[in-house]
């Protein structure tokens, strides 16, 4: 599973979202990564993530393998949403 995302928020990914996406990935079962600017990511590594420096308009890709992760995916696709982190990619 996975799903692609243009980051939109005016702040891209800080601190608190980041902090929140990474203990959401933490509730999974499921292997989580993020891609971006041509590095990848274990996303439930708040280090991990926070070293990327995800800024508006930069395109991210999130993969996710194991038992849960459809659910995954579509927790986290709403959580980057509501949170105006960023719109899903094509």
């Amino acid at each position: 599973m996975k799903q692609t995302f243009k980051i939109t928020s005016e702040y891209g990914i800080h601190a608190r979202p980041a902090t929140r996406l990474v203990n959401l990935a933490m509730s999974f079962d499921s292997e989580i990564d993020l891609f971006a600017m041509g590095r990848s990511i274990n996303l439930k590594s708040i280090m991990g993530l926070m070293s990327l420096g995800i800024y508006k308009g930069e395109d991210v890709t999130i993969t996710a393998t194991g038992r849960d992760a459809e659910k995954a995916i579509t927790l986290i696709t709403e959580f980057i949403i509501s949170e105006g982190l960023g719109d899903v990619t094509t």
